[in-house]
């Protein structure tokens, strides 16, 4: 099987249950954006250990993003074909979410004036694939997905993201600190 098709030489792309739009559209245009922003996901992954809890939730968030993808890659005449979970985001999902916001920020002390990304590496990556996801929520707002919880899910998964962050930076914080006594 060959990567390529050709069809895409006339400037468009294939949409999930048939149909094409012009590459440029606002919904390409979102998935391009969630496209980086779970490739830098995945470069914060191979920046942890496997098994860890944070593996196993960038993991998942990657897995999520392939869904939200499929939404937003499908005509507005053909959602009704959509699957909760598989095809479509759920508010399930941004619920996810959030209980894993609470459980990672539970365990580091927040910060309370900006933050000056850099501290690690990993957390570094993590600040990058946030404003990604930043992007990614301002295209959705603009696409037509009516009771969709996309923009919900991206707004959310913001969130996730600093707070890991701010929690990969957190480790290296207590580790500077065993290290120093």
């Amino acid at each position: 099987m060959k990567i390529y098709t050709r069809h895409g030489d006339d400037g468009t792309t294939g949409l999930l249950f048939g149909g094409r739009v012009r590459k440029d559209s606002r919904a390409i245009e979102l998935n391009g954006a969630v496209d980086e922003a779970q490739a830098m996901l995945g470069l914060a992954r191979s920046h942890v250990q496997e098994l860890d809890v944070l593996d196993e939730s960038l993991t998942q968030i990657e897995r999520e993003l392939y869904c939200l993808m499929a939404e937003v890659a499908t005509a507005p005449e053909n959602r009704h074909k959509l699957t909760d979970g598989v095809t479509r985001v759920t508010a399930a999902m941004v619920s996810a979410l959030e209980t894993q916001i609470d459980r990672f920020s539970a365990e580091v002390e927040m910060p309370t004036e900006f933050v000056i990304p850099g501290e690690t590496v990993l957390a570094a990556t993590l600040d990058v694939a946030r404003t990604i996801v930043r992007r990614a929520e301002r295209l959705a707002v603009g696409c037509e997905l009516e009771d969709s919880d996309v923009v919900s899910y991206l707004n959310r998964l913001s969130d996730l993201v600093w707070t890991m962050a701010r929690w990969a930076e957190g480790d290296a914080h207590q580790l500077a600190k065993r290290t120093r006594t």
